[in-house]
């Protein structure tokens, strides 16, 4: 348990400078950003070719690194300098006098807010939302360009080599720049105020992480303009067919820095809030279950990410400075790039997961009106899975010549780590069971996902036996499991907590009409989108390739026909948000009569959340026990911050 010290942590929001008239060129903002991202690609470009020039190297502009140094690594640099994400720190290096802070650049008082570096925690974490969308509508529109090649056999629109870049580039988009940063929107705008803290332990800190994810999902875009096209070798990027690709290859490799860097900062800013910052009485056992989840989250992304930078910056080296980390030819070691990534990518897929745990556990439990069934054994379970998360990674190999013995441990753990899983799906049904349910748009969605996330879980598995993995690997069995755990398990909770926090965002209330819509039109034709993937898949249908055989024509149609819908399933929900967030109704401070503090003020909440510092007196979720607060603000004294019967 920790205090919160509001009165230290108020000074230190804004740039730090004194107030003073500053020309639009250097004035922090998008016209500076520009000229200095041009000014640091110039440096980039002649530093490369000074040094190729000094050392007699030919020729002495190698396009390929300056492309990596100039346009990939200082260009951007240039651009968050010239945003405005260093003005503070760099006034504070250069030893000139600290001076009172105004708070200019903390809280959204216009829509102009959203558009500068801000260090308020729940405007980045509306950033982090919207700029997550925007990748989401991209890469599902790139989904839509190739299931319309695959709509019949032959090759009818595109090229092998386009093909591959718009799998990949799908793939890319949706892991790196969209559920895993949506998620970490979600709880930027939630946390602390679940936590009873007035922001982030570190707000600029916070702001640099979230302008580092634009950075990362416009530079797997640019991929497109390189020379050769966009990087085509699928999200997992394999070696060696990586180290031999067109430079939009290093598009990729470098965009994973930035997205990396990224939920490495937002991972440990996440940590230190949660566990200095929790109000009085917020003990670990009071934390609601949404904070707990990225809790777990924050340290599996701390520990696993920097493995999959590793394995970009060898993969990159190969190429670029010709060494031979997974060249085989010079004694490079190609399994090592698999036992890499590996490590990383299979704990990613649990964050992309946990903290979408967290998301249904408070909708469940609030809908449900009744307390998480074994909120310890709950919490508990999480972190059985960030422990067993790591001892699971070769399953991804068992087809790729790994050594034999390591086969059946990873298939005994993979098996394992199902138990904390099913601890949770029971432990949501328990909660259900005989409560007084509200079948809500977020209550859809988090029943959507209980039963999409089963199905998903139960095809993971039969995919962690060594034989079915020999037999369904490569094939669109393999495509319908990862869709069935990160689209109808993330992508579902991500609906379903932009749903539940939408009138704490904004102060309206969207439709619920149009929310029910949405969510009737994902789950129908998600379902035809993607189940019949499993069969195709177990029949013979490998993935990744641009032509099939003519008998897989039929449902392959039907899978198209169905995507298409899936796709025009998000207009709805766009039109609904955003019509809602300009007219919408004025929404109740906590129209859900949810126990959590998040709940206990205003909608949208005061830019510092609290005017005084929240006692926690019992746990989050005690919903049917009388007079049952969870905490307790004296200027509170609504009925909606404590449990009423009915």
């Amino acid at each position: 348990m920790s205090a919160v010290e509001y009165e230290s942590h108020g000074a230190g929001h804004g740039s730090g400078e004194p107030t003073r008239q500053r020309s639009i060129l250097m004035r922090p903002g998008f016209v500076r950003a520009a000229w200095c991202f041009a000014l640091f690609f110039l440096v980039g470009l002649y530093l490369v070719a000074g040094i190729r020039w000094l050392a007699g190297w030919d020729p002495v502009y190698d396009w390929n690194i300056i492309v990596l140094v100039g346009g990939l690594t200082l260009a951007p640099i240039g651009f968050l300098l010239g945003l405005g994400s260093f003005d503070y720190w760099l006034y504070w290096i250069s030893g000139r006098p600290t001076i009172p802070d105004d708070h200019a650049n903390h809280g959204a008082r216009t829509w102009k807010d959203y558009f500068k570096v801000n260090t308020d925690h729940k405007v980045i974490g509306v950033q982090y939302l919207v700029t997550t969308f925007v990748f989401f509508t991209l890469g599902g529109l790139m989904a839509m360009l190739f299931r319309a090649e695959l709509a019949q056999p032959g090759m009818q629109f595109m090229d092998t080599q386009t093909y591959n870049g718009l799998v990949s580039m799908h793939a890319a988009l949706m892991i790196f720049v969209f559920i895993i940063p949506a998620f970490a929107g979600l709880a930027n705008f939630a946390v602390p105020l679940m936590l009873g803290a007035p922001d982030m332990a570190f707000p600029r800190l916070n702001a640099l992480s979230f302008w580092f994810l634009p950075i990362a999902g416009t530079m797997f875009l640019c991929s497109f303009l390189a020379p050769g096209g966009a990087f085509a070798t699928g999200w997992t990027s394999y070696a060696p067919l990586a180290s031999d690709q067109p430079i939009g290859q290093v598009f990729f490799n470098m965009g994973v820095q930035w997205a990396g860097a990224s939920s490495i900062l937002t991972a440990l800013n996440f940590l230190v809030t949660i566990i200095t910052m929790r109000a009085p009485g917020m003990t670990f056992w009071r934390m609601p279950l949404l904070v707990w989840a990225n809790f777990t989250t924050s340290l599996l992304v701390v520990i696993a990410t920097p493995f999959i930078a590793g394995s970009q910056f060898f993969v990159m080296f190969d190429r670029v400075m010709h060494t031979s980390f997974f060249v085989p030819a010079e004694g490079g070691y190609v399994l090592g790039y698999q036992h890499i990534f590996w490590f990383y990518s299979h704990p990613a897929v649990y964050i992309m997961i946990l903290p979408g745990f967290g998301i249904i556990s408070e909708i469940i439990s609030v809908m449900s009106r009744k307390p998480i069934f074994g909120y310890r054994l709950m919490a508990m379970s999480l972190l059985g899975i960030l422990v067993l998360g790591f001892s699971v990674w070769a399953h991804h190999m068992f087809v790729a010549g790994m050594a034999d013995w390591l086969r059946v441990p990873m298939m005994i753990s993979t098996l394992l780590i199902a138990v904390p899983t099913g601890v949770k799906v029971f432990s949501w049904l328990a909660t259900l069971w005989e409560g007084r349910i509200k079948l809500n748009t977020p209550m859809l969605f988090s029943l959507g996902f209980i039963s999409m996330f089963v199905i998903g879980g139960l095809s993971g598995i039969y995919l962690a036996s060594v034989p079915i993995t020999i037999h369904a690997s490569d094939t669109y069995f393999i495509v319908a499991h990862i869709h069935y755990v990160l689209f109808g398990g993330s992508v579902l909770t991500i609906f379903a907590g932009i749903y539940y926090w939408f009138p704490k965002m904004t102060g309206r209330m969207y439709n619920e009409r149009l929310g029910k819509l949405h969510f009737w039109l994902t789950f129908i034709s998600f379902n035809l989108t993607f189940f019949p993937m499993h069969w195709v898949g177990l029949v013979g249908m490998p993935r990744r390739v641009a032509d099939y055989a003519d008998r897989f024509a039929d449902l392959n149609l039907v899978v198209t026909i169905s995507s298409f819908a899936l796709g025009a399933s998000v207009v709805v929900f766009f039109y609904n948000m955003i019509v809602s967030w300009t007219r919408g109704p004025i929404a109740d401070p906590n129209p859900w009569r949810a126990m959590t503090l998040e709940w206990q003020v205003s909608s949208p909440p005061p830019i510092f959340n609290f005017d005084e510092i929240p006692q926690v007196v019992g746990g989050p979720y005690e919903y049917g026990v009388p007079g049952a607060r969870h905490a307790i603000l004296t200027s509170t004294t609504a009925p909606a911050a404590q449990e009423v019967h009915g």
